[in-house]
């Protein structure tokens, strides 16, 4: 019973530290959507200055702990927030994940070229690096006691559950008793709805990475007695955190919290009572990996298989169509003078520098086959290649040649490829990243520790080969042959991109369900692009291997392949040529960095590390932003002054009356298109003027807009206004840009051209939270509600007074009888009566409701547009997008008809002819220009 006791309390040490770190890692995921790779180095990074200051300054313990737990984490986090985090929101997955990794790298080594300039500097700095048995915040050497025979307890332990306590109970205060707390759960919800309230889902944003990196700290400090000084270790410690997240489904802090708690005590007790274990080497450290990957596959929500079109659009190419010489040339040019250099130029230390590029750009091409195509982040890469090496040494030690032993190596890596992704390609994102990177720290840890593979700390002898009169021991040899071997690989996956294969592997990429749909299998495709890229990246390794003559077990740990990914991403993983100027980079930069700048070891390691910041502006890569910048620059050349002005005249909306001529409607402005006279298109009469109106201030305006969706245009030169007061219907068929038109008077989407006014005041540059400030509310089409609040949560976030709800619960009694029920259990009437009712108490200058009554029953319905005329009673003015016609006409008071991005008419309701009006959703009337 003591050794049980035991088990479980110094389990909870470690489970309380695993659990800050994981909900650190809810917070910060929950408000921006981006798993951070990057919150154990911030944990470090805190531990290591808190070790610096305290152990080496000589700062008292608490007050330095303080110090860090609360101003120096917090503002890491909100400095990372602003400069990288809010500009990766908008970017693909893959430069999301990449751009964490990066700061994985570059944090701890940041510190540490810190505390080396110290020390060169006389400060009182102690060696950092691989510290261990370092003092905490209590009591040094620690006071230990024995409640219990055979139980010890010391009191860092106790400091750690005492404070872990206190945190878990702060944090449920926060979360569930506070209007900040009830804020960031509502952005976990519901990030644009939030902005639409008015509430700044960036400011949210930086609050959660401020308590995330100060819960991330706090883990960092206390975890200094038991981790010491190792970034590997706090590395780790963050991965294994992250099955507690996964436990918690990224969005529960209790859940996470507890899971971190379960974790600690269950891998204690397998520890102590697992005798089976002892059987199999590693298997202790890696239980905290299968219970990840078991709960990736188990509980995480599948988000996407192999990228969405929307989310991870590939970039323009800009050289599509020409001739292959203008495609090739220059790539070609530098391939025949590389390798004339290490003939000519290069002396016999930069030829084995070169030869080593080349060599591992052979692996950084496989990422071009898993991301660049599939969309899919492995971070098993270095798995691959380390596990074909080492069959190649073990065949070469048996006298096997190196062409045959690097074949069955290759195969090895491809089949370890397969056998990876099978289980794995139900998942995708993150959770397919993470359930890649758990496979690799388990095959480090177990199956690189069998004996018979892994030949000890020695590893194999890999010697160069010599084929004929080719002597592949001279590196200007092996660089020549490596250039030949990187050509094929790169002509090679360009003419697989180019191929019905490719093409199918695109459509996955894009959209798997319209792959489906084509007959392309998704499951068949997926598994070829992870077998194909593994066993590429076996055959670098080889070849890699060979150039260093041996291979051993931890030459490339998973933790080699996180770096690897941040550098080819940097540069561009689409391409496999951006693979290959990687390689070099990567082989070059730390030579030049030490010969030409400084010696620190370090510093390469920040440069690699802080690339991947460019990624949020730059998702693509800096060798793919360079022909869009300069084909950029050349369009901008060729512009001249007056072709944006003409193009926009060209643009400009006519109206077509019967006679077939146009009108010339374009020519007016807003106001006048609006409310003059003007030819009715649905019913090919003149449009009257109500004089009070036309003298009324516009509460919504919006002049000649142009807007869309990156080069997608929608909206062509709209003009509309409504009053307060006022109803506005918008009508139209589908895709002719009404919803596009809410979006963009709400503040949602830019405006191209044109201008927005509110209140007769211009608005253009305003986003969504100041528009809503502004009393422009939107109801975005389908329910504008927040699904994982309760109804009485929901009505907090807009009436924040009591009474307020209290009114809207005598209204609707049905709801008040609910108000603990979650929003998102309620039918699509009652949440559609819970997004409008709040509004009446306090009604808003504009509300654009988008299809208030899509999916409704008729009597729900009926419902939802009184609600929207006691609002313009109230004096609201009510910009409407409807395609239910009928219905909307019976509360309108002027009708827009939108058709292609632009106005075709509008008018007073009673001169909407309702027979012309079917003709034109049918496509039988007149069309627009």
């Amino acid at each position: 019973m003591g050794d049980l006791l035991g088990f479980v309390l110094s389990g909870l040490v470690s489970g309380a530290l695993y659990a800050l770190l994981a909900t650190g890692l809810v917070l910060s995921y929950s408000a921006s959507g981006l798993f951070n790779f990057a919150h154990g180095a911030t944990a470090y990074l805190c531990a290591l200055a808190f070790y610096e200051l305290h152990s080496g300054f000589g700062w008292p313990a608490v007050p330095t702990a303080l110090l860090l737990v609360f101003v120096v984490a917090p503002g890491i986090g909100w400095g990372l927030d602003v400069l990288m985090f809010r500009g990766l929101a908008r970017a693909g997955e893959t430069a999301q994940i990449v751009a964490t990794i990066g700061l994985l790298v570059a944090l701890p080594a940041a510190g540490l070229w810190v505390v080396e300039l110290l020390a060169d500097a006389g400060a009182p700095v102690l060696p950092a690096e691989n510290q261990y048995g370092l003092p905490g915040v209590g009591p040094s050497p620690a006071v230990s006691w024995q409640p219990v025979d055979g139980v010890g307890v010391d009191s860092d332990q106790l400091i750690t559950w005492t404070i872990t306590a206190v945190t878990a109970a702060g944090l449920w205060v926060l979360m569930r008793h506070t209007r900040l707390g009830l804020r960031l759960r509502a952005a976990v919800d519901h990030r644009e709805l939030v902005e639409l309230r008015g509430i700044s889902a960036d400011r949210l944003s930086s609050v959660a990475w401020m308590l995330s990196s100060a819960l991330a700290g706090l883990a960092g400090v206390l975890a200094t007695p038991l981790l010491g000084l190792s970034a590997h270790d706090y590395t780790l410690f963050l991965f294994v955190s992250a099955t507690a997240a996964v436990l918690g489904r990224f969005a529960s802090v209790p859940l996470a919290f507890a899971g971190g708690l379960a974790l600690g005590v269950l891998q204690n007790l397998v520890a102590g009572y697992a005798s089976f274990a002892e059987r199999i080497t590693g298997f202790r450290t890696a239980v905290p990996f299968l219970i990840l990957f078991a709960g990736l596959l188990v509980m995480a929500r599948r988000r996407r298989a192999a990228g969405t079109a929307a989310s991870d659009a590939a970039p323009a190419d800009y050289l599509a169509g020409r001739s292959w010489g203008r495609r090739w040339g220059v790539w070609l040019g530098a391939a025949v003078l590389l390798a004339a250099a290490f003939y000519t130029v290069t002396t016999p230390f930069w030829s084995g520098v070169l030869a080593q590029g080349l060599a591992i750009s052979l692996v950084f091409v496989s990422f071009t086959v898993v991301t660049g195509l599939g969309a899919m982040v492995s971070l098993a890469q270095a798995t691959f290649v380390t596990g074909a090496a080492l069959v190649a040494g073990l065949l070469m030690s048996h006298g096997w040649p190196f062409a045959a032993a690097a074949l069955v190596g290759t195969c090895g890596a491809a089949v370890l490829g397969a056998v990876v992704a099978l289980p794995a390609l139900r998942l995708g994102g993150r959770s397919l990243a993470l359930a890649t990177l758990a496979l690799a720290f388990l095959a480090d840890q177990v199956l690189f520790q069998f004996a018979p593979l892994r030949n000890g700390d020695t590893g194999w002898e890999i010697p160069r080969p010599v084929l004929g009169p080719v002597d592949l021991t001279d590196d200007r040899a092996l660089g020549v042959a490596l250039v030949v071997l990187v050509t094929v690989a790169v002509a090679g996956l360009s003419a697989l991109r180019d191929s019905p294969t490719g093409r199918a592997m695109l459509a996955v990429r894009s959209a798997p369900a319209a792959a489906l749909a084509s007959g392309v299998s998704v499951v068949r495709t997926k598994l070829l692009l992870f077998t194909l890229s593994a066993g590429l990246a076996g055959f670098g390794g080889v070849m890699y291997a060979s150039y260093n003559t041996r291979v051993t077990a931890t030459d490339f740990t998973a933790m080699t392949g996180l770096v690897w990914l941040a550098v080819v991403v940097a540069a561009g993983v689409r391409r496999p040529q951006f693979a290959v100027v990687a390689g070099l980079v990567f082989a070059l930069m730390p030579h030049l960095l030490a010969q030409y700048v400084t010696e620190s070891s370090h510093l390469p390691v920040i440069l690699f590390g802080l690339a991947g910041l460019a990624l949020a502006n730059d998702p693509d890569g800096y060798c793919a932003a360079i022909p869009t910048r300069l084909h950029a620059r050349r369009a901008a050349r060729r512009s001249s002054p007056g072709v944006g002005k003409a193009a926009e005249r060209e643009q400009r909306p006519a109206v077509r009356g019967d006679s077939g001529t146009d009108t010339g409607v374009g020519a007016r402005t807003g106001s006048e298109y609006l409310t003059g006279a003007g030819t009715g298109y649905l019913t090919g009469e003149t449009v009257g003027t109500d004089g009070p109106r036309e003298r009324a201030e516009t509460a919504l305006e919006l002049r000649g807009v142009y807007a869309g969706y990156g080069e997608a245009s929608v909206l062509r030169g709209v003009d509309l206004a409504v009053r307060g007061g006022e109803i506005l219907a918008v009508l139209g068929p589908n895709g002719a840009g009404k919803s596009t038109a809410c979006r963009v008077a709400a503040g949602v989407l830019a405006v191209e051209r044109g201008e927005v006014r509110v209140g007769g005041r211009e608005a253009t540059s305003d986003r969504a939270v100041r528009r809503a400030r502004r009393g422009v509310l939107l109801a975005p089409e389908g329910r504008g509600i927040f699904p994982g609040l309760t109804i009485e949560e929901n009505l907090a976030l807009r009436p924040a007074d009591r009474a307020a709800r209290e009114a809207v619960y005598e209204r609707f009694p049905h709801l008040a009888a609910r108000r603990g029920v979650h929003a998102g259990s309620l039918s699509g009437g009652e949440q559609q009566l819970l997004a409008l009712a709040p509004l009446l108490q306090r009604p808003p200058a504009v509300l654009i409701a988008d299809e208030p009554s899509l999916g409704l029953a008729p009597r729900v319905a009926e419902e939802v547009f009184l609600l929207l005329t006691e609002l313009r009673a109230a004096g609201t003015a009510l910009l409407l997008v409807e395609e239910k016609a009928a219905e909307v006409l019976g509360i309108a008071d002027t009708v827009a008809y939108l058709a292609q991005g632009r106005v075709g008419w509008c008018g007073p309701r009673a001169d909407v002819d309702a027979e012309r009006l079917t003709e034109a959703y049918l496509g039988l009337g007149e069309g627009v220009r």
